[in-house]
């Protein structure tokens, strides 16, 4: 059983993601429940460097805590939004290229079905026709975030921003990581299977 601090585990799982090339350089970002409060990783950190010391705490809405020595990631205000939204516990945004590349063949939606891999994000593996939304991009982040809780209730724990990346939730780290480590997957299978289907 772990031990880390909430903001332990925060650096922990952006070193993870990092390792998986789902953080290259600066990009992307994590957050996690902790008491009242939210911690998200700093701005312009390196993943790779990740230690709990950028962990920045935040209210609700993602404003920062006063007299902190990092800022955080500056989309702190959609991770806020995404759980107040979803009620999860943690949130993962990766510039997981299968995601990006996704939105781009089916901009009105990722479509899956029938394959296992699908209940790794909590859907049925036969019989369950899933579609992953996809919003246009902004750096309004106030606009990003209304557009990304608008798509949320699909059943899916997770939206794509189109030409920027994936945004996926969960009950915990652990739970979050885990579902989008399945998205990618699921991301590169529906990709490979629609290049053979040309």
């Amino acid at each position: 059983m772990s031990t880390d601090s909430p903001a332990d585990a925060l650096a922990r799982t952006g070193r993870r993601l990092y390792e998986l090339g789902w953080m290259r350089g600066t990009s992307g970002n994590v957050s996690v429940r902790d008491g009242a409060r939210l911690l998200i990783t700093a701005s312009g950190v390196d993943k790779s460097s990740l230690e709990a010391a950028h962990a920045v705490a935040t209210d609700e809405r993602g404003v920062p805590s006063a007299g902190q020595p990092h800022r955080p990631s500056a989309e702190a205000e959609v991770h806020a939004a995404i759980l107040r939204a979803s009620k999860a516990n943690a949130a993962i945004h990766v510039h997981a290229l299968s995601s990006v590349i996704a939105a781009a063949r089916w901009p009105d939606g990722v479509p899956m079905s029938d394959v296992e891999q699908l209940k790794g994000i909590g859907r049925g593996a036969h019989g369950d026709r899933v579609v992953v939304p996809v919003v246009a991009n902004s750096q309004d982040m106030a606009d990003l975030s209304e557009r990304v809780v608008q798509a949320m209730d699909t059943g899916v724990p997770c939206v794509i921003v189109a030409e920027h990346g994936l945004y996926a939730w969960g009950s915990d780290l652990g739970e979050a990581v885990d579902r989008t480590e399945s998205l990618d997957w699921l991301f590169e299978y529906v990709l490979r299977l629609d290049a053979l289907d040309r």
